[in-house]
């Protein structure tokens, strides 16, 4: 299918549906929807949204479900009806839940039945109008459809009590909207299509405005890259991270819907047992995931005896991929792991490796048509090999973050330069290496000391599991490093970590403090969370001063 001439979201998958319309498109818990079951599903909840609720064009839909085939008919239905896609994350508390209905101003809510007491607790105090509640096998025919549902509420009892003023069912909205046909409504590329909320790492969590031009150029930009490895109607691909997060999203719902490709979705990757089980019947030609979740795989005994014989793309995000962890991916798969980079602000693609020269330790070169910079302190661009502040512009760059003008002029330049906030080199051929987040550094005695640098390290080692580094003060050293470890070998102790350190780094970056865990936080998705265990070390540190 030529998308040279496509502009916005709509029309990329209005021509899908007509190209591939027998192929499979989505797959979840072993129910198969075509591009042309997509069509008529997302036309019928467009008709629902236009002609069964209040709502105009440009008004907002916020969507909090998992992996499951109600996305993407909910996301191209929203979009066929002309109104905005506000990403929710199943997982928020009700605080988070509310902030966000309320920031972006969402006048409808589809939300899967068992997150769903989450927003009915806040949802009086939102500007939400009209709740659409969904079930986890809503899709799937007879009987299946019956009996997952019913061992999901009342045997595993994964459905807490919920009740919202102006609620209907997701499959009463589908049959409402069969009986008139909906209005496409063709968006203008400048026009929002999703407001993608950032993680909140630092303050209130903020709308990245991602237009149509923007997600249609990103999903052009990986399908340059990738090249030859995706080829139309013949690849397979696992989808373990969540749709509503801007990197599966416009993977699986943009670029593989173009090339009229087959998504097989993960509701739940923490649970491996189902994971692996999801894709042994197919012969998988490509997988994206991170660290951790490979990790994970590589030490499940089912997933080691799958048939990797037809993959060939294996993609990193999210995290650092450690040197360790990506070896053992290719060990046991046959697939070297290319790290990319990106942001929910640039919708988010930046950089990725070309097919013929994976680099290891770096995150490829820039996607077509952007353009990268390393800056100082004082913003002036350095030469190569030195290390700041990475800055970007392009074409997939957000428009700016939703009714925050100022915390837009913060990051966003005049002339369309984004400040990643990530410390980067590039290096004379073009390849950037993340050093670290700008606000993970750790300065030691004047030294900068990265996380990724250590952890990577520390994870070489044999009875090392997990790990994880922060900053703590010191009054020596101003601040001094502490690691996390997760042991894979019980007889592992301090000074065998500290030794094995001696080797590797130079003295001011050994970990001057080693606590052993059982497990690291991680968000949804798997990815380490350092500001958390930052945050225990600052409040065990204010409650030794009180």
């Amino acid at each position: 299918m030529d998308t040279s001439n496509l502009h916005t979201v709509p029309e990329v998958f209005l021509a899908a549906f007509k190209t591939y319309r027998d192929r499979p498109a989505f797959t979840c818990l072993g129910q198969t929807l075509t591009y042309g079951d997509i069509d008529q599903y997302s036309a019928q909840f467009a008709s629902y949204l236009q002609h069964h609720t209040s709502l105009k064009p440009g008004d907002r839909v916020a969507v909090q479900l998992a992996n499951i085939l109600q996305y993407p008919v909910a996301l191209y239905g929203i979009l066929r009806a002309g109104m905005t896609l506000v990403n929710t994350n199943p997982l928020y508390t009700e605080r988070e839940v509310e902030h966000q209905l309320n920031d972006s101003g969402a006048k409808a809510l589809v939300v899967m039945a068992n997150v769903a007491s989450t927003a009915a607790a806040v949802i009086r105090n939102t500007s939400v109008e009209q709740v659409i509640v969904t079930e986890a096998a809503d899709l799937h025919g007879f009987p299946k459809r019956p009996i997952i549902n019913f061992v999901a509420k009342h045997i595993k009892k994964m459905v807490p009590p919920f009740s919202f003023p102006n609620q209907v069912s997701f499959r009463k909205a589908l049959s409402l909207g069969a009986v008139v046909a909906p209005t496409d409504m063709m968006a203008k590329p400048e026009d929002v299509a999703v407001l993608q909320y950032t993680g909140g790492t630092t303050g209130v969590a903020k709308g990245a405005m991602l237009t149509h031009h923007n997600l249609v150029s990103n999903m052009k930009q990986m399908d340059d890259r990738l090249g030859e490895r995706v080829q139309p109607g013949q690849e397979v691909f696992i989808a373990p991270l969540p749709l509503y997060h801007i990197y599966a999203f416009t993977l699986h719902c943009m670029m593989m819907t173009s090339t009229g490709n087959h998504s097989i979705l993960i509701p739940n990757p923490r649970d491996l047992d189902s994971l692996v089980a999801a894709i042994k019947p197919y012969q998988l030609t490509g997988f994206v995931g991170l660290n951790t979740l490979f990790n994970g795989l590589c030490h499940h005994e089912g997933f080691r005896n799958l048939d990797f014989s037809k993959l060939k793309t294996t993609a990193s995000g999210g995290m650092a991929l450690t040197t360790d962890v990506g070896n053992l991916w290719e060990k046991t798969t046959g697939c070297v792991a290319a790290e990319g980079y990106g942001m929910t602000e640039t919708s988010p693609v930046i950089s990725t490796s070309p097919a013929d020269d994976i680099r290891a330790g770096t995150v490829g070169m820039p996607v077509k048509d952007t353009e990268v910079k390393v800056v100082d302190e004082e913003g002036n661009a350095l030469p190569n090999g030195e290390p700041g502040e990475l800055l970007v512009r392009g074409p997939q760059v957000m428009k700016g973050y939703w009714q925050r003008p100022e915390a837009t002029a913060e990051v966003l330049s005049e002339d369309g330069w984004l400040n990643t906030g990530d410390m980067a080199v590039i290096d004379d051929d073009g390849y950037i290496k993340i050093v670290d987040r700008k606000k993970d550094m750790i300065i030691v005695s004047g030294f900068n000391v990265y996380p990724n640098e250590i952890e990577d390290e520390v994870c070489k080692h044999p009875g090392v599991l997990e790990a994880a580094a922060i900053g703590v003060e010191d009054a020596k050293t101003g601040e001094a490093v502490k690691l996390f470890v997760v042991k894979s070998d019980a007889a592992l102790t301090r000074e065998d970590v500290v030794a094995f350190c001696r080797k590797q780094m130079t003295a001011y970056k050994i970990p001057r403090q080693i606590e052993f865990r059982e497990e690291l936080p991680k968000s949804n998705v798997g990815k380490i969370l350092r500001r958390e265990l930052k945050a225990e070390e600052e409040a065990k540190a204010g409650s030794k001063a009180a």
